[in-house]
């Protein structure tokens, strides 16, 4: 069973993630910040994981502390339950338009942390959400699942468009990479043999 649930309480915020990635897409999703949720929503119902967060954060402050810390939150539950990686594809991409937006994503279960992300938002909120907060998102995920992402932005006029295409991409690629490899069930893939 490919699933953990991990907490993080610290005294900024409290975080609880339930994460299946043996999922139907279904997402239960408290996190305070609407927008996030949506986003989460993508992940979720792309890569056909199970995501279940709960979050209680400084939100009088602002958001920074509450993204970041699910970002490091999903990350540990994501390194938990892909285990040891024996007969999983390993790496994973995605390209999803959304109207004029388009962004591609591209993973490697690598075994390290590694973040480039490429998007010039059209403008500096979505709402009331920060769009500096989807990096610290990323950074917070990749630094705990101890995955190379590479996330690029291609095309897009409209700054949810934008951000939506790329959480969608992140579930896609997400999704190709935990994959088993029907050739390759007790490999490890790595010449490494281990990840």
């Amino acid at each position: 069973m490919r699933q953990a649930h991990i907490t993080r309480h610290t005294l900024e915020t409290q975080i609880s993630v339930n994460l299946n990635l043996d999922g139907t897409g279904q997402a239960i999703l408290e996190t305070g910040i609407p927008f996030l949720d949506h986003m989460l929503d993508q992940i979720a119902r792309h890569g056909m994981l199970d995501i279940e967060v709960t979050a209680k954060g400084d939100l009088h402050i602002d958001a920074h502390h509450t993204v970041e810390d699910i970002g490091i939150t999903l990350g540990q539950a994501f390194k938990q339950a892909v285990g040891d990686k024996k007969g999983l594809r390993r790496y994973g991409h995605a390209y999803v338009p959304l109207d004029e937006a388009l962004s591609r994503v591209v993973i490697d279960l690598s075994g390290r942390p590694g973040l480039e992300l490429k998007i010039d938002f059209v403008r500096a909120r979505i709402g009331e959400f920060d769009v500096d907060l989807v990096n610290e998102f990323f950074q917070g995920f990749v630094n705990h699942a101890w995955v190379t992402l590479h996330i690029d932005n291609l095309t897009g006029k409209n700054a949810h468009h934008q951000a939506e295409t790329v959480f969608k991409a992140f579930g896609r690629a997400l999704r190709m990479a935990i994959e088993l490899d029907p050739g390759a069930a007790d490999i490890i893939p790595s010449t490494k043999g281990s990840l």
